[in-house]
């Protein structure tokens, strides 16, 4: 009898969600070659949450890249009560992104991608508000750069 052993793969943590694919171009002498960049957002939600970008000949294996690149930028964030402990306004680039504590109860009160950040960060009670561009990546960024900056006392 032949016994088979089947290989698992090991559960990964972290849940990654994708955030935005672009084809993106390059013009060369024979016209123009078309990749894909790709941005991800990976966290645990417990506490650790980082973003990644990533290119490629295909959305795979640009999300591929992107999903390993942020996953290298982890940020701790930190938690008190399901919630931030103090408000915070922070930029990057053009993007603002206000987050604020709310009650016990009253849920993720955000739109966009702060939402899918804030998710995957492992916060539950909070109310957000983005403020100036619409760009998703900087908008991304900006609320990674505030949850960075929030220390607990």
């Amino acid at each position: 009898m032949k016994k088979e052993f089947k290989k698992e793969k090991p559960k990964d943590e972290f849940d990654s969600k994708l955030l935005d694919v672009a084809r993106v171009a390059r013009v060369v002498k024979g016209g123009r070659r078309f990749s894909f960049r790709t941005t991800v957002i990976v966290g645990d939600r417990k506490g650790m949450v980082g973003i990644g970008i990533g290119k490629g000949a295909d959305v795979a294996s640009g999300v591929n890249k992107a999903t390993a690149k942020a996953k290298k930028n982890l940020i701790n964030v930190s938690i008190k009560n399901d919630t931030i402990p103090y408000e915070i306004l922070e930029k990057y680039s053009a993007a603002k992104v206000f987050l604020k504590p709310a009650a016990k109860g009253r849920g993720i009160s955000a739109g966009g991608v702060v939402r899918t950040v804030i998710e995957l960060a492992g916060i539950k009670n909070i109310s957000a508000k983005i403020l100036g561009s619409t760009n998703k990546i900087n908008n991304a960024k900006a609320t990674i750069l505030a949850l960075k900056k929030l220390k607990l006392k």
